[in-house]
C-alpha cells in the first residue's frame, strides 16, 4: 500500500502539475504548453497502467496463496495456526481487491482535472 501511496503522487499533483504547464505572459514563448501537456498525458496514463498491472499482480499471487491454504485447511481443519494464516491472507485480497476500486476513482478525478 505504501509502494501504491507513493505512485499516485502524480494523481495528487495533478493540479499543481497543470498550473505549471500553462506557461505565464513571460514564458509563453519559451514553453510549449501542448507538448508539456502531452507529457503529463503519458506520464499518466503510464501511472495507471503500472498501478493497475502491479495491483492485478498482487491480487493473483494472493488468490493463489489463499487457495493453497484453503487445500491445505480442508486437510487439516484442527490446524489453528492455518486458519489465522488463511484468514489472514483473505483479509490481504480483500485489501487488493478494494484497491482496484480506489485506483478506478483516482483514476477518473485525474482525467476529469486534465480534461
Amino acid at each position: 500500500q505504501e509502494l501504491l501511496r507513493v505512485m499516485r503522487t502524480i494523481d495528487d499533483r495533478i493540479v499543481h502539475e497543470l498550473n505549471t504547464t500553462i506557461p505565464t505572459a513571460s514564458f509563453v514563448g519559451k514553453v510549449d504548453p501542448s507538448q508539456t501537456c502531452k507529457e503529463l498525458y503519458e506520464s499518466l496514463m503510464n501511472a495507471h497502467t503500472n498501478r493497475e498491472r502491479i495491483i492485478k499482480n498482487c491480487i493473483a499471487q494472493t488468490s493463489s496463496v489463499v487457495k493453497t491454504l484453503r487445500e491445505e485447511r480442508e486437510k487439516a481443519q484442527d490446524d489453528v495456526a492455518l486458519l489465522k494464516q488463511l484468514r489472514k491472507e483473505q483479509t490481504k485480497l480483500k485489501l487488493m481487491q478494494s484497491e482496484l476500486n480506489v485506483e478506478e476513482v483516482v483514476n477518473d478525478r485525474s482525467w476529469k482535472v486534465l480534461s
